[in-house]
């Protein structure tokens, strides 16, 4: 057994876990083999793959796509797989089962079906008796299932998705958490109509629609079926970004304040994790990376999170859980009278020139060359008075810690967008929202 930290233990939305790192519903979590072997391996939890009605769903050959980063390294990952191919029956059985071996820890069933009552009011008490800890109703899924009127179809429209919530909360007494798509203008509407309809909490992001590439010989995207191919669902590390935005979005929305979250796309490792925690997740769900690396990753995660907790004082995962949503704001208030300039560390600088090129084609020429002409030797300053502090030549820089930022004293008070005289819309707002 997996060693466990006493710090990590959560409570989410009454769904106990001895740590916060859980599977998300997807290949991993399809069968009781799997979910053992996470479970062996020091998983908090599992949100197990998707049920639906019988006759199951039919999955396609082949399923997965990737885009590579240097050395083949997975950057985005692209599925066209379909909800559980496997009975509800079977499925129901192996939740009862491990359920029964591990009772400290969670199993939440995700659920999928149609937009009618009575699919779910059958179901819903045949996951209750499994001694499940929750559901996760599975609003996102972008392929496939929104051709039956499910998945992102439903998640896409807020009234439905208020009205399957409410359906959930009446049928069953299990915590129900709202799984929703990324492929909406606003997040927040779906969010604030689950939790009108009685959602426990919001689980975010579900994958993004996406073609990841062309084969140009055959001319069809992969991955391929036969002869054609459909978009599909982009996950892993490169979706992170977005998924932090829209948890943010949530968690500082005043409709969904204090709404329980759980985090999901692009987590690789315990700093992830903290990133998703610090902007008010409960919980994270991982998928990608376990299906590229394997269970044995959580320990990694663990360890680290335990430890930098530490560092930090925290006690439990709820000290720091959403610290960084009050510096999280609409652009609008950020201040206008803040600056910060580029250094450059000549005793780091490999002088490879980079950060030159970056900013004198493309930036604004604050970055100057120097040539010694006795030994030819080149040399790189930043001009101060035209640097207008916006870290291109620090993100080009193949150098960790060569060039840093570094905030001026400017001697003018804090001034945002709104406050602005010449701004004719002016509200005079005194601090940042």
């Amino acid at each position: 057994m997996s060693t466990e930290y006493s710090n990590l233990a959560v409570d989410f939305c009454g769904i106990k876990s001895p740590n916060p790192f859980w599977l998300a519903s997807a290949p991993p979590t399809d069968k009781a083999y799997n979910v053992i072997r996470a479970f062996e391996a020091g998983w908090g939890g599992v949100v197990w793959k998707t049920l639906g009605e019988d006759p199951p769903a039919v999955n396609v050959s082949s399923r997965y796509s990737a885009i590579y980063g240097k050395n083949r390294e997975v950057i985005g990952f692209n599925n066209i797989e379909l909800i559980t191919d496997r009975s509800l029956d079977i499925n129901l059985r192996e939740i009862t089962a491990v359920k029964e071996a591990w009772p400290d820890r969670a199993i939440v069933v995700s659920l999928m079906l149609p937009c009618e009552e009575h699919y779910w009011a059958d179901i819903l008490p045949k996951v209750e008796a499994t001694g499940a800890d929750g559901i996760e109703l599975n609003f996102g899924c972008p392929h496939g299932m929104p051709e039956r009127g499910m998945g992102a179809a439903v998640g896409q429209v807020p009234e439905y998705v208020g009205m399957v919530t409410a359906w959930c909360k009446k049928h069953s007494r299990l915590p129900v958490i709202v799984k929703l798509t990324p492929n909406i203008t606003d997040i927040r509407h779906p969010a604030r109509a689950a939790k009108s309809g009685g959602a426990d909490a919001v689980s975010l992001i579900n994958t993004i629609n996406s073609i990841t590439s062309i084969d140009l010989e055959r001319m069809v995207a992969l991955p391929t079926v036969g002869s054609a191919s459909t978009h599909g669902g982009y996950c892993g590390t490169a979706v992170k970004p977005i998924a932090l935005n829209m948890v943010a979005e949530i968690a500082r929305d005043p409709e969904t304040r204090g709404l329980p979250i759980s985090g999901i796309g692009g987590i690789n490792n315990w700093r992830d994790a903290a990133e998703f925690i610090a902007l008010g997740a409960g919980c994270v769900q991982v998928c990608t990376a376990a299906m590229l690396h394997g269970f044995r990753i959580v320990e990694e995660m663990k360890d680290g999170l335990s430890r930098w907790m530490e560092t930090q004082g925290y006690r439990t995962i709820e000290e720091f859980r959403g610290r960084a949503v009050p510096n999280t704001t609409d652009w609008k208030y950020l201040d206008m009278n803040f600056k910060t300039i580029a250094h450059i560390s000549q005793a780091d600088c490999i002088g490879c020139g980079k950060c030159h090129v970056a900013c004198e084609d493309t930036s604004h020429q604050a970055v100057a060359r120097l040539v010694d002409e006795a030994t030819g030797k080149r040399t790189y300053e930043v001009i101060d008075s035209e640097c207008v502090g916006c870290n291109l030549c620090e993100i080009t820089c193949p150098v960790q810690g060569c060039i840093t930022m570094v905030p001026q004293q400017t001697g003018k008070a804090y001034m945002n967008w709104t406050q602005d005289p010449r701004n004719p819309r002016a509200e005079q707002v005194p601090t940042a929202a």
